[in-house]
């Protein structure tokens, strides 16, 4: 599990510098978080100046 950067995300880029694991990157038109190096710590929400701009990635519930 990792965080996503929702479309409420205003790209202005302050969570950035703050992720220990560079998991966060600028992809074409918008931030984007590396899942794999992402651990979830949390920094990167403490400084997004956005309300659920970044936020747990919810698995999928498949149908049975």
């Amino acid at each position: 599990m990792a965080y996503i950067i929702t479309e409420k995300c205003i790209e202005c880029g302050s969570c950035q510098p703050f992720c220990k694991n560079k998991a966060i990157s600028y992809a074409e038109t918008r931030y984007v978080i590396d899942e794999t190096k992402c651990e979830m710590c949390g920094t990167c929400l403490e400084y997004c100046p956005i309300d659920n701009a970044i936020v747990k990635d919810q698995p999928v519930a498949m149908a049975v």
